[in-house]
């Protein structure tokens, strides 16, 4: 289940981590859909996360949904809830009941401890190519500048004329293939008060591990 979750935040950095050296329409669409994002009260999707291993023929599927605002987030996976209101990070394992408490440290970009980062960050480390521009959505592959990089590419489909995002796939060198599927994708959605936290009136029982 970590490594779902993992998976979901390295491939939600890299969908807006890109470059525009070489095709400028891509640019222009991936501009437009960061500034839908970064201009919407929340980013909320619904979706199936398919972990394909190439090697070993295998294939597994999980549903999840995410809700982003700004520094905040809450990622729901069917094991595990985690709540970011951009200064502590809850993690709960629902079998285990048991949430792990940690505080977010400054420094650190990543997913984690700074979500609007990913969409600020897009003219950097990548370069990005219009693969397909279909009746109803454009398909962008964006391509590493680091040969050393894990990744071979990733994939976006992007839908027309929203800029809804319809999937991303995530291929690693390793043979891994991760992509995300997403079934709702909504811009419009506000927050309710206390969305990015954990409430323990609503977990009792539940063991709490404060790492503070």
């Amino acid at each position: 289940m970590r490594f779902s979750i993992l998976c979901f935040s390295l491939i939600l950095l890299t969908v807006i981590k890109v470059s525009g050296q070489k095709d400028n329409d891509a640019v222009k669409i991936l501009d437009k859909f960061s500034a839908g994002a970064l201009g919407a009260p929340s980013v909320s999707m619904k979706f199936d996360l398919v972990k394909t291993d190439q090697m070993e023929n295998t294939k597994d599927t999980l549903k999840g949904s995410i809700i982003l605002s700004k520094d905040k987030y809450r990622l729901d996976l069917k094991d595990n809830i985690t709540w970011f209101n951009g200064e502590t990070n809850w993690s709960y394992l629902t079998a285990e009941k048991e949430v792990t408490i940690t505080k977010a440290n400054k420094k650190d970009n990543s997913f984690q401890n700074r979500p609007s980062a990913i969409f600020s960050m897009y003219k950097k480390d990548f370069k990005c190519r219009m693969i397909e521009a279909k009746a109803d959505s454009y398909i962008i592959d964006l391509y590493p500048d680091d040969v050393k990089n894990e990744l071979i590419r990733v994939r976006l489909c992007i839908l027309k004329p929203s800029l809804d995002l319809r999937s991303f796939e995530y291929k690693k060198k390793d043979g891994i293939v991760i992509t995300i599927n997403v079934k709702e994708f909504n811009l419009k959605q506000k927050p309710e008060t206390g969305t990015f936290a954990f409430q323990p009136e609503k977990y009792k029982g539940v063991e709490v591990i404060d790492m503070r």
